[in-house]
């Protein structure tokens, strides 16, 4: 880190710890400019170093879509790029500019209504985007200027400023951490709304300036700080600080992520720091990490999109076919100008190409009725309407929370139907982030605590004899120093107080104090030992207290720390006792322990552990040495060379500690619990069952993450872990252990049939992968040769055929990239991210559909969500009962809405062929507005919001009925031609059977023959009773409201009719409709004509139903049929299920 002001940074030693330099791509490691930040704007003394000022954004956070200025036109732009409203824009521009045979009304208003509530809808959304961005950006925050505060708005803070935080306020931007009410230049932070730990972490000031207590000390500071650019990795940042003092050679200090704070993250237990401004506004760690928010649009708005294409084709072929045939027909002279209608000489001697556009745009506009406007009005209702049916759940509602779920948009609604990956994240999500101590096994002997009074273990809770009931001298002594090398060796900050932020436990002692730490497994450790009789008190000018047995104080000096991290798995303390006796104590996870030990009871110990890992619990192993004086100093000294390395200290450091913990003795071992949520296991279960493959994308270690995933069975007995961590790229280089992995998964994938979806068969081997936030970088960082998706390709094969993936230490953004690269693999899966923190904001953001959980670590998942819910075990029903009705429901509304309307175009084209392709219509234009508007839109849409095919009960009992609807079954083209060949058979039926029965007889009893508007309104009857009784016939979950609506609906176009022919209508220019439905039905074969063709139409349809449903049943039908067998209806009360 010798770089010169305004060259490059390289980017340090913690680079293996799964940074990502910019957004766009994780794993970029290139050396990143950097940049020079002058502490209080104050430049550095003249000959050091040339001051060279740098412009850098301000403090404004924007999260808002539109400005007042660009609402209109951007939100006009994005929603005629919807092909379907694009269309009827310019159908409309045709019905204004020629003579067609409609009126512009008919599509104007429709398009200009479903425009405004949208505009609107988005625009208020936006709005509250803006006022939570203002509320943001004006806060105050106290800044150090001229040896005094001042108050200025959050979004006035610049690089450089000094500022003030004080206890429970929110880090206004990142800061360097500069000093602390605090005498040792320490501050406790909680990240919750970053990574999503309530925990709390503790960071520490620059050592030169860490005595800077005062405003005046502060703004005396004459310092320049040189760092990367800003990159959203939370857990990574390189840089340093030249402190200028008296002498001209300025004091240089590295700066780590330890002396970094976040924006977003809140000082808890210390009065007051200081800390200077390096990234501002939409630089900030916190901004990089956010997603922009995209509209997203579900799998069955792309399929009607596609269907639209498709009828868009056929629509403008109907046209072309009719206006060639139309000048064909014309090319014989006097062939279209009967006697009673000549031509004017100016008609005749109109341009050929101008009238034949004229034609085929007029063309364009009678049949524009086979793609409706009305379906798109019906969908966004059906969607808005049902989604009151979540939030209106009953079962879903927490009583603790006093909530229920939240739809924040409706939108995607059957995209819940649809998922194929579910990401999670595990704290506070899939556990309630509250850790209780179990047991531990010292020696052999398993200890379980029932009861505490006063500190002390009550007699029938001191151990539970596993091997050996009675220690002796030596075995009492080995007990002793078990539990006080767990009170030792952690990094716990006590705090004496009535009220506590961090996480805490209410202690049967003289006074209440809470113990404070960044891993909720150290507090539950020290406090599950208080039952044993051992109590830590505090850490005091370097010496650690504790209360032993005999209600003694014991002082251990503290000597050296030797932090966790994820490679090592362990951490270790140096102390020295009050008789000069020095100790290394050591605990970690089994594999790094058992390694290093060379006494002990190791297989005694050994199986415990295994057990308690088999039953989810999280272990931890406990060892000691002692250390001789003389052992003792050579520590120093190599601990000292590593710390002071400016390069590679890291790696130093890790090899010092490689040395120093060695030849260890074996104490006892640990069990805690991380308590699930409720019916978390069960819920992965089913979703497992289902089809859905779970992934588990945390920030946690990858102990703590694998454990939790043993017990919500993600992973089970019987699961061969495949690992791509930091620890195993050591050892070898990633293209080897991709490969090596690949052909472990894929030999098995060869030789046995796999399932798509869920994964794996029973009888295959279980394979469960686990990859860290580093290894991710390495694959996800493009290759030298240019070849970049190699390894990506790899690692997808592998990740395919696994049944769960565990990714651990991943950074926000990382959580985002893993969603988006399985949302955009070659399968192109419907993804699902849930999580309760905001570090989780950017994958819900990221995935299809993204759930957040109402949670204790705020609300920014909840509000950044697409539909929120009180606990994880209610994403079974959201997803396994409201998502695969939804998706039934909407995707008979889209085929039903393209069939009913082919049945009602097609007769227009044929009718076409016999009144000499003048454009003439078949129907009324009463007919053609009010067809898709009231005669048959009710029923459809009441369809869509209560069909139930299968009762709720059986969803939820047989998970397996949701891979029935996987992959956009019931809209694939295969149902889709079927809909439209029914579509146009039907139309056929209505058209010729009508033509056929009437061509040459009298149909009245006077004698008098149809004319062309009763064969149309025959023709539309026939229709309106068909597509009306095929909807009939496709319900399975008959209410009172279905039989109201289907039946009434009939009715009112039977009562519309009479009274529209029966009545002389003043404010009409026409009155030929007057009498032709009254005379229609005092016909008898007009009856006898509707019956049949009504009955010949719905045949085929009940016999493919039939004949399918006996010889090819799928899941659902064969569900259906034994509930008709053998069980009562669904039920009589719909809407109380709903």
């Amino acid at each position: 880190m010798e770089a010169n002001p305004g060259k490059t940074l390289p980017p340090g030693p913690a680079h293996t710890d799964g940074s990502v330099s910019h957004p766009q791509c994780a794993g970029e490691e290139d050396w990143v400019d950097s940049r020079t930040v002058y502490v209080g704007h104050r430049e550095p003394p003249p000959g050091t170093e040339a001051y060279i000022p740098q412009r850098y954004p301000d403090n404004r956070i924007v999260s808002s879509k539109y400005t007042f200025w660009n609402f209109i036109p951007k939100n006009l732009f994005e929603q005629f790029r919807r092909i379907a409203n694009f269309y009827f824009l310019i159908i409309f521009l045709v019905q204004l500019i020629i003579d067609t045979p409609t009126s512009p009304v008919t599509s104007g208003l429709p398009l200009f209504f479903v425009i405004m509530v949208t505009a609107i809808k988005q625009g208020y959304e936006d709005w509250l985007r803006h006022k939570a961005d203002n509320a943001m950006n004006q806060c105050p925050v106290h800044c150090v200027q001229h040896g005094r505060l001042v108050r200025k708005q959050s979004r006035k803070l610049r690089v450089g400023d000094i500022v003030l935080v004080k206890e429970d306020e929110t880090f206004p931007c990142d800061l360097i951490f500069l000093s602390s009410s605090r005498a040792d230049g320490t501050c406790h932070v909680t990240t919750a709304s970053l990574d999503g730990e309530s925990s709390h972490k503790t960071h520490y000031a620059v050592q030169d300036t860490k005595g800077f207590h005062s405003e005046e000390d502060i703004d005396s500071l004459h310092a320049t700080i040189e760092c990367e650019q800003p990159q959203p990795d939370l857990y990574k940042f390189v840089g340093r600080i030249n402190v200028y003092n008296d002498q001209n050679d300025p004091v240089v200090r590295p700066l780590g992520s330890e002396n970094l704070l976040l924006r977003g993250a809140t000082l808890k237990n210390t009065e007051k720091i200081f800390g200077v401004a390096i990234y501002t506004g939409m630089e900030t760690k916190m901004a990089l990490n956010y997603q922009s928010k995209s509209q997203k649009r579900s799998a069955v708005e792309k399929s009607m999109n596609t269907f639209l294409i498709v009828y868009l084709c056929i629509l403008i072929s109907k046209a072309l076919v009719n206006t060639v045939l139309k000048y064909v027909w014309q090319s014989t002279p006097f062939q279209d100008e009967p006697w009673y209608n000549r031509k004017t000489e100016a008609e005749r001697q109109r341009n050929l190409l101008l009238r034949a556009f004229t034609d085929f745009l007029a063309f364009m506009v009678l049949f524009n009725y086979i793609i409706p406007v009305s379906m798109y009005v019906t969908v966004e209702m059906q969607k808005l309407l049902g989604s009151y049916f979540i939030a209106w759940d009953g079962e879903m509602l927490d009583e603790g929370l006093g909530e229920g779920p939240l739809v924040n948009t409706s939108d995607l609604n059957e995209e819940l139907g649809q998922v194929e990956y579910v990401f999670t994240d595990k704290t506070g999500t899939l556990t309630e982030n509250n850790m209780e101590f179990k047991e531990c096994c010292v020696e052999g002997r398993v200890c379980v605590p029932h009861a505490v009074c006063n500190g002390q273990a009550l007699p029938d809770a001191s151990a539970m004899d596993m091997v050996d009931a009675s220690p002796g001298a030596s075995g009492r002594e080995r007990e002793e120093l078990f539990f006080r090398a767990l009170c030792l060796c952690h990094t716990i900050q006590v705090k004496d107080d009535d009220e506590v932020d961090g996480p805490q436990k209410p202690r049967d002692s003289g006074k209440r104090s809470a113990y404070i730490s960044s891993s909720p497994d150290e507090v539950a450790l020290v406090e599950g030992i208080q039952r044993f009789g051992f109590t830590y008190l505090r850490l005091k000018d370097n010496y650690m207290e504790l209360l032993n047995r005999d209600s003694d104080v014991e002082r251990f000096e503290l000597l050296e720390v030797l932090s966790f991290d994820s490679v090592r798995r362990r951490m270790s303390v140096i102390v020295k006792s009050a008789t000069g006796e020095i100790y290394l104590f050591c605990k970690g996870a089994d594999s790094s322990i058992f390694p290093r030990v060379i006494e002990g009871k190791v297989d005694q110990i050994r199986s415990r552990v295994e057990r308690n890992a088999v039953e989810g619990l999280r272990t931890l192993c406990v060892a000691y040495k002692r250390l001789v004086p003389e052992e003792y100093e050579g520590i120093c000294k190599l601990l000292q060379a590593a710390k002071v390395a400016l390069q590679d200290r890291d790696k130093k450091l890790a090899e010092a500690y490689e040395q120093i913990e060695t030849d260890l003795v074996l104490l006892g071992a640990t069990a805690v619990e991380d308590r699930l949520q409720e019916k978390a296991a069960d819920t992965i279960e089913a979703l497992q069952k289902a089809g859905i493959k779970v992934w588990v994308l945390t920030g946690d270690k990858m102990e703590t993450a694998a454990a939790t995933c043993y017990a919500c069975k993600l992973f089970r007995r019987n699961t061969q872990l495949l690992e791509v961590t930091t620890k195993r790229l050591e050892e070898q280089s990633l293209h080897d252990v991709l490969f090596e992995l690949s052909k472990t998964v894929l030999r098995c994938s060869t030789s046995l049939t796999r399932d798509n979806f869920s994964g794996l068969s029973a009888d295959m081997q279980d394979y469960g992968l686990i990859i860290d936030g580093a290894s991710l970088s390495l694959i996800m960082k493009p290759r030298e040769d240019g070849s970049s998706s190699n390894y990506r390709e790899l690692f997808l094969d592998i990740c395919r055929n696994c049944s769960a993936v565990l990714c651990c230490r991943m950074a926000p953004l990382q959580k985002a990239q893993i969603v988006k690269l399985i949302k955009f693999s070659k399968e192109r899966p419907i993804t699902l991210a849930i999580g309760d923190g905001a570090n989780d904001v950017s994958m819900i953001l990221e995935a299809h559909v993204g759930i957040g959980v109402i949670g204790r670590e705020g609300r920014q998942a909840a509000r950044n969500s697409d539909y929120a819910i009180p606990k994880f075990k209610h994403l079974k029903k959201m997803l396994l009962v409201h998502g695969h009705f939804y998706y039934i429901r909407i995707s008979e509304l889209v085929q039903y809405f393209f069939y009913k309307n082919i049945c009602f175009i097609f007769p227009q084209f044929l009718y076409q062929f016999f009144c000499g392709f003048s454009q003439q219509t078949l129907y009324d234009t009463a007919y053609l507005t009010l067809y898709n508007i009231s005669f048959t839109s009710l029923p459809i849409l009441l369809y869509s919001l209560m069909e139930q095919h299968v009762a709720m009960d059986t969803l939820k009992r047989d998970p397996a009925l949701y891979r029935d609807i996987a992959k956009n079954a019931l809209l694939r083209w295969r149902a889709f031609i079927y809909w439209t060949l029914l579509g146009l058979f039907d139309a056929l039926v209505f058209f010729f059977g009508a033509y056929f029965m009437f061509e040459n007889t009298t149909v009245t009893s006077n004698g008098q023959v149809f004319g062309n508007w009763t064969f149309g309104t025959l023709v539309f009857t026939v229709m309106v009773f068909t597509v009306t009784l095929k909807l009939a016939l496709d319900t399975h979950y008959w209410t009172w409201i279905n039989h109201f609506v289907i039946w009434g609906s009939l009715l009112f176009y039977v009562v519309f009719s009479l009274l529209w022919g029966g009545v002389v209508w003043p404010f009409l220019s026409y009155q030929r409709m007057y009498y032709v439905f009254i005379q229609m039905l005092s016909s008898g074969p007009a009856w006898l004509a509707i019956i049949l063709l009504v009955t010949v139409s719905l045949l085929p349809d009940v016999l493919k139903k039939v004949l399918c449903r006996q010889l090819w049943p799928s899941a659902i039908e064969r569900v259906q049929t034994s509930r008709f067998v053998s069980g009562p209806p669904l039920g009589s009360h719909p809407l109380a299920s709903l």
